[in-house]
């Protein structure tokens, strides 16, 4: 746009000697290079107002702001976390059991989300750059709403839930006649076949949320000043935590109702009715996804309405100084116009993987999200086997610490860059000393683990009956017990058993609504010293009391490093965008997700979880002699495998850190750049 007057710098080619102003709209597309602009002065042509072509209401310009988007672009996040990591992962057991799935294929399942997100994110990223950014998140929300209405649809289809019999608990004699305790060859239920709608809801999913984390966050980078980027973005991420811990709370009340709603009385004669305490229950896990499909939907119409660009964005990207790393990068885009058509692909591509400072930052976000997202998986079950705590309980404190923990830590990061106006080389070495810091808070491992309680034929015999690393003994020999129904007691002797039948005990009372345990024969002397009370119970279900007391300690500590952990995020998200060429700032954050996915996220759980069942020594065996899930873990094991990885992710961390910062070289800021900035930023004025 060379004409006479002014010329427009949101659609401009960038010039060499001007560097990096902003990203281009999409030029050859009604807003190319010499077509779309005016003659003469004024603001970008596509600021335009909000709303649906000549419908532009007054009241919604109120809306028409960076602020009015960032409200808009929360929600969605929002909403995204609410079912891609609440809802499916608190949903995800209840689905195993109503469609007969197992492990591996819910798995599956999970993995399905970040398969169309890698698929998807270079593409979208890619093709978006140019495109109307608010529009891709309507569309992001129409596939996100449609991906929850489809992952619901298996309940509607599937009938009525079909519960059997009860299992008993206690001590069988060998006479009784037990159904539970043959082996019996699993049919091919005609439930599997709704393995894949579920996984065709999660590439939906999936789809949806490629743009939200790449085109969403630019076009904030896009619309507010360099120095308020990191805290709009900040804030943005923190809210997009807040989806999780809503989901989870969602998801666990909906999962007390029962999953039909009414709950049947009873089927035939020998079916009884089954509570939240019977194994059989399900919950209402699918209303969840059904109330978020319609509240997603909702949010197609505020994105819909939103111009290509918000009104002052191209003063905005006049007034910004390059900080693009010095690499030639930047020259090769403007002068070869790279990104006008999807057959500079490999090319634009190319310029972003040669790039060391972006490459270094990627690789290092890629080890902070392995270990986010392991612990996200496993902080739960490591707490509730190292400190003794139900899963449910456990659940709650894990959620407690992560989930303010990092949103506490990505609103400081921004908050701290933004006051400080620290440039992009500031923000890498900010990011030194955080994960500095959260490497030292790690040690927590060291000194806050507990070691394991006494447990019946694993860590201790029955009573010097029977052998270790072996659940039967002479006392429950003729029970006929279950190793595949896992349901801790704790016996007076303050010795914890596998179950009711593997502790011998043949009857039980309910005593003020509580549930114990009698005639038991493999529960020893009692030690609770008052002779009295031993006629009260022998055992007590659930597990004994840990004499462990530095859970409050280990809380602590694992609050701050996952803070500090955190406090990586945002800066590295600004970073990328600053050391990157302008017109390619959403493609840079579509090639970092894919890495942050194929080295984090996905191996994450799966590094994890190796080393936690390296940890165990006790497998559920069932009667077909498959092994199953692990019931008992060697605690002090588990806390130096899981230390051993987080720390050494936190060295990758900090050694690609500090190459970042070594790579990075900051432009030239020539006097013929700083007059042209100078002229843009007057003429816009004028």
């Amino acid at each position: 746009m060379k004409g006479g007057g002014i010329e427009n710098p949101a659609f401009d080619t960038p010039s060499s000697d001007f560097g990096q102003r902003y990203h281009a709209g999409p030029a050859g597309a009604g807003a190319g290079a010499g077509a779309a602009a005016p003659a003469g002065p004024g603001p970008c042509p596509e600021e335009g107002p909000c709303g649906w072509g000549p419908c532009a209401p007054r009241a919604l310009q109120f809306c028409n702001n960076s602020e009015g988007y960032l409200v808009a672009y929360s929600l969605l996040a929002i909403f995204q976390g609410i079912v891609v990591n609440g809802l499916i992962n608190i949903s995800i057991s209840t689905i195993e059991k109503r469609y007969e799935l197992n492990s591996s294929l819910t798995g599956l399942i999970s993995a399905s989300y970040d398969i169309a997100f890698c698929l998807l994110s270079l593409f979208v990223s890619y093709l978006g750059e140019r495109g109307h950014k608010p529009r891709w998140l309507a569309f992001s929300a129409f596939m996100l709403g449609l991906g929850s209405l489809v992952f619901s649809l298996p309940h509607f289809s599937s009938g009525k839930y079909q519960y059997g019999g009860k299992i008993e608990d206690t001590c069988q004699t060998a006479e009784t006649t037990f159904a539970n305790a043959t082996c019996s060859a699993s049919t091919n239920s005609p439930l599997r076949k709704y393995l894949y709608v579920f996984i065709l809801g999660q590439l939906l999913l999936g789809v949806g949320g490629t743009p939200l984390y790449t085109l969403g966050t630019s076009f904030i980078d896009d619309s507010v000043p360099k120095h308020k980027s990191s805290l709009y973005i900040g804030v943005g991420y923190a809210m997009s935590l807040l989806g999780p811990a809503i989901g989870y709370v969602l998801g666990g009340q909906l999962l007390q109702v029962y999953i039909d709603i009414q709950i049947p009385k009873r089927q035939d004669r020998t079916y009884t009715k089954v509570d939240q305490d019977d194994p059989r229950w399900l919950g209402a896990w699918w209303i969840g996804f059904l109330a978020c499909f319609f509240a997603i939907w909702l949010l197609i119409i505020p994105f819909s309405c939103f111009p290509k660009h918000l009104p002052g964005t191209a003063k905005i990207q006049a007034e910004k100084i390059p900080e693009t790393h010095d690499g030639g990068g930047q020259i090769l885009v403007e002068t070869n116009d790279i990104g006008q058509s999807f057959k500079d692909f490999p090319v634009a591509l190319l310029i972003l993987l040669r790039n060391p400072v972006l490459m270094s930052l990627i690789v290092a976000s890629s080890s902070e999200a392995l270990v986010a997202t392991g612990f996200a998986t496993f902080l739960p079950k490591f707490i509730e086997n190292q400190f003794g705590k139900s899963s449910s309980f456990s659940a709650t404190l894990g959620g407690l610490v992560l989930i303010p923990g990092a949103a506490l830590g990505q609103v400081i990061s921004g908050v701290l860059v933004s006051k400080r106006k620290m440039d992009c080389k500031g923000i890498i070495k900010f990011m030194i000393g955080t994960c500095s810091v959260a490497l030292i808070l790690n040690t927590v491992f060291l000194f806050a683990k507990c070691g394991n309680e006494p447990f019946a034929g694993v860590s201790e015999t029955y009573n010097g009956t029977g052998t270790l690393d072996n659940l039967t003994a002479p006392c429950n020999a003729n029970c006929r017990c279950l190793r595949s129904v896992y349901y801790p007691v704790c016996g007076s002797d303050e010795v914890q058993y596998f179950s009711p039948c593997f502790a011998g005990c043949t009857t039980y009372l309910f005593n003020n609504m509580k549930k114990t345990y009698h005639n038991c024969s493999c529960i020893g002397k009692s030690k609770r010293g008052n002779g009295l009370e031993d006629f009260l119970y022998e055992a007590v279900p659930g597990k004994c009391p840990t004499q462990c007391k530095v859970l409050p300690l280990f809380l602590t500590f694992f609050f701050f490093a996952v803070v500090f952990t955190f406090m990586a995020t945002t800066p590295t998200t600004v970073a990328i965008l600053r050391c990157v060429p302008d017109k390619q700032r959403s493609f840079a954050l579509g090639v970092q997700l894919l890495f942050l996915r194929l080295l984090g996220t996905i191996p994450g759980p799966i590094l994890f979880g190796v080393a936690i069942d390296n940890s165990c020594t006790l497998w559920d065996i069932d009667e077909c002699e498959t092994k199953g899930a692990c019931w008992i873990y060697d605690n002090e094991r588990m806390a130096y495998l899981l230390m051993g990885i987080s720390a050494a992710c936190k060295i990758v961390t900090i050694i690609f850190v500090v190459m970042a910062v070594y790579f990075y070289k900051p432009p030239p800021l020539t006097k013929a750049l700083r007059q042209k900035t100078s002229e843009k930023i007057s003429a816009i004025h004028t």
